[in-house]
């Protein structure tokens, strides 16, 4: 077993102020969508995806895929979008046991209404944080991270399947 590569003072305290700031505002941007549209940052992200779809719907798989989520927490959110007329459950026409998640009419005016709510809490809560050098600086540090942990060979489980 090799010996473990502990993070210097600057690692760890860049490590702790990200963790620290992502929760925070996630947690933010969520309570934000929940108190003004009745909807979570996970429910809103799925609404996101469907909207920008082919005739506003995907295969439930490549949703998940999409989403960052096991197929069993997707199934949750879209049955509890499905129950309040956000999205609707079609058969797949391309495969019988696939089914499609389809935004409806009323799924995109919730999302339409929820737009203005998203952009202003993380132009408030990011954007006003950060220059433009600094955006730039994270979008190549988390473009690198992803591409490194959604590789095929990547062993690293999904974070948010563990959850």
């Amino acid at each position: 077993m090799e010996p473990v590569r502990w993070l210097t003072l600057e690692e760890q305290d860049a490590w702790r102020a990200f963790v620290r700031g992502a929760t925070l505002l996630l947690d933010r941007l969520d309570s934000e969508l929940a108190e003004a549209h009745g909807l979570t940052l996970a429910d809103y992200e799925i609404l996101v995806w469907l909207s920008e779809a082919p005739r506003g719907g995907m295969r439930m798989s490549d949703l998940a895929d999409r989403a960052l989520v096991s197929r069993s927490r997707l199934t949750y959110r879209v049955d509890r979008l499905v129950n309040e007329g956000l999205v609707e459950r079609r058969p797949c026409p391309s495969d019988r046991r696939g089914s499609l998640a389809v935004l409806t009419p009323t799924g995109r005016r919730r999302l339409e209404r929820a737009a203005p709510t998203h952009v202003d809490g993380v132009v408030a809560h990011l954007l006003d944080h950060a220059s433009t050098r600094d955006l730039a600086a994270v979008g190549r540090v988390f473009r690198a991270v992803a591409d490194a942990l959604d590789a095929p060979d990547s062993t690293a489980d999904r974070a948010s399947d563990a959850v």
